[in-house]
C-alpha cells in the first residue's frame, strides 16, 4: 500500500487594515510559529502586509523562511497574473516539501484579498485554512463611529473600478454604499456622487489605521483628482430608516 504524500498546509491570514494591534491572536500565533511566511512586495521590495504584522515578527520561530512575491502596480492584469503564477509555484514547492506556509493578506484574505488569487491556483491540491481579518470597511465604520446598516436599511460594497452604471445604481438603490479601491476612480466617483445627490452623505478615508490616516467627513474639501490606492468612500444616508 502506497503511503500518502505528506504535504504542508497553506494558510491565508488577515492582518487587518493597518493598525498592528488589530491582528487576531490566531494570526499572531500562526505568524510566530510558521516555518514559512509569504507576502506581496512592491517594486521597492516593501510589503504593506508585513509592515502591519511587524509585532508578530519580533519573536518568530528560529529559521523561519520568508518568501516575498513581487507585485507590480501596473494596471495590466497580465502582469498580476504572472506574479501570482510565480508566487503560487514557489509556495507549491515548499508545500510539496511538507512545509506549512502562512500568507499575509491586508484586511481580510477573502474580501478583495490577494490571497484569493493564490487560493484559486492551489486549492484542491493542498489542505488550506483561512483566518479572517478586520477589513477596511469595518475599520472605516469604526473610525467614523457610524453604523454601516441598521434595521431595514440596505448596504452594499462595490469596487471603484466598476462601471459607472453599477456605481450609479448602488448609490441610487442602497442606503449605505462603500466604494472600495477608490484612488484611480476618485474623479469619476465624485461626479457620480453629485449626479445621484449623495455627495452630502459621503465620507472619504485613506490609509485607515495607519500613521498617515486621513478622514474627511465632507467631500467638498476633496480635490477632484486621482488619489491613493488605499482609499474608500463610505456613503451613509443622513436620514436613517429606523422603522
Amino acid at each position: 500500500m502506497t503511503k500518502a504524500r505528506a504535504v504542508g498546509r497553506f494558510y491565508g491570514v488577515g492582518v487587518g487594515p493597518g493598525d498592528p494591534e488589530l491582528i487576531t491572536l490566531k494570526t499572531l500565533r500562526l505568524i510566530k510559529n510558521a516555518p514559512v511566511v509569504s507576502y506581496l512586495v512592491n517594486d521597492q521590495g516593501q510589503s504593506q502586509a508585513r509592515n502591519i504584522a511587524v509585532e508578530a515578527f519580533r519573536d518568530v520561530r528560529p529559521g523561519q523562511l520568508e518568501v516575498p512575491i513581487p507585485m507590480t502596480m501596473s494596471t495590466d492584469r497580465r502582469f498580476a497574473n504572472q506574479a501570482y503564477d510565480q508566487g503560487a509555484q514557489a509556495i507549491r514547492e515548499l508545500l510539496d516539501q511538507g512545509q506549512d506556509v502562512v500568507f499575509l493578506c491586508e484586511g481580510d484574505p477573502l474580501f478583495f484579498g490577494s490571497f484569493a488569487y493564490l487560493l484559486e491556483r492551489l486549492e484542491g491540491d493542498y489542505p488550506i485554512s483561512v483566518v479572517p481579518g478586520i477589513s477596511s470597511v469595518n475599520a472605516a465604520s469604526s473610525a467614523l463611529a457610524q453604523p454601516l446598516t441598521m434595521l431595514k436599511e440596505s448596504f452594499v460594497v462595490i469596487n471603484g473600478r466598476a462601471k459607472d452604471e453599477k456605481i450609479r445604481q448602488a448609490l441610487t438603490d442602497h442606503d449605505t454604499v462603500v466604494i472600495m479601491k477608490a484612488g484611480q476612480a476618485r474623479p469619476r466617483i465624485l461626479s457620480l456622487l453629485a449626479e445621484t445627490g449623495r455627495s452630502g452623505d459621503a465620507h472619504y478615508l485613506e490609509y485607515i489605521g495607519r500613521d498617515n490616516e486621513r478622514i474627511l467627513n465632507s467631500i467638498s474639501e476633496l480635490p477632484n483628482e486621482v488619489g491613493p490606492y488605499f482609499s474608500l468612500f463610505v456613503v451613509i444616508r443622513k436620514e436613517r430608516d429606523r422603522g
